[in-house]
């Protein structure tokens, strides 16, 4: 059996490596010149409100924004967002290559619930991340097939994310003999070879090191293939920026190193997809500067996306999901945040795609979500449904092509209706 097809049926990628930083086996992957994945976590639960489904104070009732105290709602397009934050840059340049999903119950105000729903389409743990699903079906054969960035990443033992946390730390691992010195190599060519020749013959002792469970057997095969076959990141390698040329790493808002070294990796052609995190959206206090600080750098950070991808050529392949854990309570609690509201959004980004410039999805004056049909995508009280985010799963698995792996048999949206967000067409 082909490893690929060990990786999809046996579900057996990564296990027992326990390492953060994973090297998989690339012996047979072939190049991929398919859609990327990005999905993109706004950690915390931002303000739909104040962002893409935007709402003014209505007479008697609390009031739901101060921004609205002396602005208008505006509109790029076909899609309204509120004058808030940055939010004018993000929509009137990128408002072609959206798609906006208003009115998501995510059925829970709990943080986790939340971001396990909105990643995985299910309420409760039990099934992979839509990226892991995405990365079986691409390329699970790529040395980093999928890039976590902090995002939720659980794949099951499907397949192993590579985790991403200081690009620095990252660059330092792929040049290990460059280390943090940029004037040279720790050691001369010929010594680095022979360390490299004595690594590998450890492995090889180890793996077929006598009493050794079968797990254990596999998980050091992988191992020693890994590192026999770490050759194919040369390409990703060869393109990694200098030290002082990488995107700072300022916690919490990291987004442009994460986009940086994702989308490289995307260019040399050892990954598929990845996750990228911007915290600092669960504003209980102080409301409007915490969710302005984090909208600016979500919104900062798109730009810098697409901007980035452009440069490098891979504009045209990207798939773009943006969410949240939920919404934000449509008033302000009693020190000026507001709370958790489990009535959300999510955009869906492509460039020159035939389903965007538009919006799906209802919310009342209180942020309260309208049935929708599955079929006219319109307000349908009597014969629609609520919006939830396993109805934007199933169709998501649709247009890139999953629904009919293994995968997704396996761990299927039943009575699930599926709503045309995307018109019909596959990435």
């Amino acid at each position: 059996m082909k490893r690929r097809e060990l990786l999809k049926y046996m579900g057996l990628a990564g296990a027992g490596l326990g390492t953060n930083f994973q090297i998989s086996n690339a012996a047979d992957a072939e190049d991929y010149t398919g859609p990327l994945l990005v999905l993109v976590e706004a950690d915390g639960g931002w303000d739909t409100s104040s962002f893409c489904d935007p709402k003014t104070n209505v007479v008697g009732e609390l009031e739901i924004n101060h921004w609205s105290q002396s602005a208008e709602i505006q509109q790029a397009g076909n899609i309204p967002y509120a004058l808030f934050a940055n939010n004018s840059t993000l929509f009137e340049k990128y408002y072609d290559r959206m798609l906006v999903i208003n009115g998501i119950d995510a059925q829970t105000n709990a943080h986790t619930a939340g971001i396990v729903h909105n990643w995985t389409g299910r309420l409760s743990r039990g099934y992979p991340s839509l990226n892991s699903m995405f990365s079986l079906h691409a390329n699970p054969d790529l040395p980093m097939s999928y890039i976590s960035n902090g995002g939720y990443a659980d794949g099951l033992n499907l397949i192993q994310s590579t985790r991403f946390n200081n690009p620095l730390e990252v660059r330092n691992i792929l040049i290990s003999n460059q280390a943090r010195r940029e004037h040279g190599p720790l050691l001369r060519e010929s010594s680095w070879s022979l360390v490299q020749q004595a690594q590998q013959a450890r492995l090889a002792r180890m793996k077929d090191e006598a009493g050794i469970t079968p797990r254990q057997r596999f998980s050091r095969e992988l191992h020693y293939e890994a590192r026999a076959n770490r050759d194919a990141l040369q390409r990703f390698v060869d393109i990694l920026p200098a030290a002082d040329q990488i995107e700072p790493y300022n916690w919490p808002n990291t987004i442009r190193s994460q986009i940086q070294m994702s989308l490289l990796a995307f260019k040399s052609n050892v990954a598929v997809c990845c996750d990228l995190k911007n915290g600092g959206f669960d504003s209980h206090d102080d409301h409007d500067w915490l969710q302005a600080e984090a909208l600016s750098s979500l919104t900062d950070g798109i730009d810098y996306l697409w901007d980035y991808a452009e440069t490098l050529g891979l504009a045209d392949r990207l798939v773009v999901v943006v969410s949240s854990d939920f919404g934000r309570t449509p008033f302000y609690n009693s020190i000026g945040g507001k709370d958790h509201w489990s009535i959300g959004s999510t955009l869906v980004m492509r460039k020159n795609a035939s389903w965007t410039n538009s919006v799906i999805g209802l919310t009342d004056e209180g942020q309260n979500a309208y049935a929708i049909n599955p079929d006219t995508l319109e307000r349908d009280d009597s014969n629609g449904t609520i919006i939830y985010p396993r109805h934007v799963h199933k169709a998501l698995r649709k247009y890139l092509a999953l629904e009919d792996e293994a995968n997704d048999i396996r761990y299927p949206l039943s009575d699930t209706e599926l709503f045309n967000f995307f018109d019909g067409d596959v990435a």
